[in-house]
C-alpha cells in the first residue's frame, strides 16, 4: 500500500542526485579555470604600446592565476585580423584579444568587417600610453594653440597618422572638427613611419604614443612636445601640459589597451581574469616599470571597462561622422 509513495520519494531523490551529479563537472570546470595556457592575441606588431601593455598584463596575470599566459602577435588591417581571430575562437576562456581604440572605431570606419562588435565583449582595461602632439625641434611653435592657429593659415598642415582610424587620425580630426584646425591626415603604415616623417620634415607634425615620443623628446631631442592629449599629465614627463589645460577640453584620447573575449565566455571566467589583471596593474614593480616608459597602468573592474568602451564608442562615433572618416 505504501510502495508508490516510497517509490516516488526514491525517484525524486534519484533525480536530485542526478541533477547534482550533472552540475558537478560544470562547477569543477569553472573552478579549475585556468587549467591550461591562456593566449593573449595582440593585433599589432611587437614593440608598440599595445604589445608592451599586453606583455605586462600577461606576466602579472600569470602570477596571480598561477598559469602561463602567452602573447601571439597577429598584426594587419588596423587590428581587424587579430580581432577576427579572437571573435571566431571558442569562448572557453583561453583566447583573449588585447584590444585598442580600433576595436571600437573599425566598424564605424571600414566598409565591412568579418565579425560584429557584439562578437567581442569587454573584460578589463590594462593601461594606456598618453598621446603626445609633436613637431620637429626646429618648429616655431611652443604649444598646441600656436600650432593650431598656424595651421589655419594658407594650405594648412600635413599631419602624419598610423592609418585610417588610428589615434593620431582622431587627434587631427578632433582638432579640425572641434577647434577649426586645418590638418590634413597623411596615413602611414605604422607609428614608427609617421615618426620618421616628422623627423624628416615630410609633415608638420603628428600625435604619437608616449613610449615612442618620449625618447625623441627627452632623449635625442629631435621632437618638440606641444601637449599630451590625455586627461592627466604623463607621470614620466609631468612638465608637459595637457591639451585640456591649454584650452582644448574635447581633445582627450590615448593609446589604450584592454582585454576583450569571444562572446559567450562564462562570466565567472571574465570576472576572474579581470581581477587578476587589476591586481597585476597595482603591483608596485609593474607600476614603476610601466610609468618609467611613459605608460599609465589602469586596471579596474569589468563594469568600469564596459562603461569606458560604451562612452568611447559614442564619442568617437560623433567624430567619425563629423569628419566623414568612413572608407569610401
Amino acid at each position: 500500500m505504501h510502495f508508490p509513495r516510497l517509490s516516488s520519494m526514491a525517484c525524486t531523490a534519484a533525480a536530485a542526485a542526478t541533477a547534482v551529479a550533472c552540475m558537478l563537472p560544470l562547477t569543477a570546470q569553472a573552478q579549475a579555470w585556468p587549467a591550461k595556457t591562456i593566449r593573449f592575441v595582440v593585433p599589432f606588431s611587437s614593440g608598440g604600446a599595445n604589445d608592451l601593455l599586453a606583455r605586462a598584463a600577461a606576466e602579472g596575470a600569470a602570477k596571480v592565476l598561477e598559469q602561463s599566459v602567452i602573447i601571439e602577435n597577429r598584426p594587419g588591417a588596423g587590428g581587424s585580423l587579430g580581432a577576427e581571430l579572437v571573435a571566431r575562437s571558442a569562448p572557453d576562456g583561453y583566447t583573449f584579444l588585447i584590444s585598442a581604440a580600433g576595436v571600437i572605431s573599425n566598424s564605424m570606419i571600414k566598409k565591412s568587417l568579418p565579425f560584429k562588435d557584439e562578437d567581442l565583449v569587454p573584460v578589463v582595461m590594462i593601461g594606456l600610453a598618453p598621446s603626445v602632439v609633436v613637431v620637429p625641434k626646429s618648429a616655431p611653435y611652443d604649444n598646441l594653440r600656436d600650432f593650431v592657429e598656424a595651421s589655419k593659415k594658407g594650405a594648412g598642415f600635413n599631419f602624419a597618422t598610423a592609418g585610417t582610424g588610428s589615434t593620431p587620425h582622431f587627434v587631427a580630426e578632433m582638432l579640425n572638427v572641434k577647434y577649426g584646425a586645418r590638418l590634413q591626415p597623411i596615413p602611414y603604415k605604422s607609428g614608427s613611419e609617421s615618426t620618421t616623417a616628422v623627423l624628416g620634415g615630410q609633415v608638420e607634425g603628428t600625435s604619437e604614443a608616449s613610449i615612442i615620443a618620449l625618447p625623441h623628446i627627452r632623449g635625442d631631442g629631435k621632437f618638440k612636445a606641444l601637449a599630451t592629449t590625455w586627461t592627466q599629465r604623463i607621470s614620466a614627463y609631468p612638465q608637459l601640459s595637457t591639451a585640456v589645460e591649454q584650452g582644448f577640453p574635447e581633445l582627450q584620447i590615448a593609446h589604450w589597451a584592454g582585454l576583450h573575449a569571444p562572446r559567450g565566455t562564462p562570466a565567472d571566467i571574465l570576472n576572474k581574469l579581470a581581477a587578476a589583471v587589476d591586481k597585476a596593474m597595482r603591483e608596485p614593480a609593474t607600476v614603476a616599470k610601466l610609468k618609467g616608459m611613459g605608460i599609465e597602468p589602469i586596471g579596474g573592474t569589468r563594469a568600469e571597462f564596459v562603461k569606458f568602451v560604451d562612452a568611447e564608442r559614442k564619442r568617437l562615433g560623433e567624430i567619425v561622422k563629423a569628419a566623414q572618416m568612413q572608407e569610401k
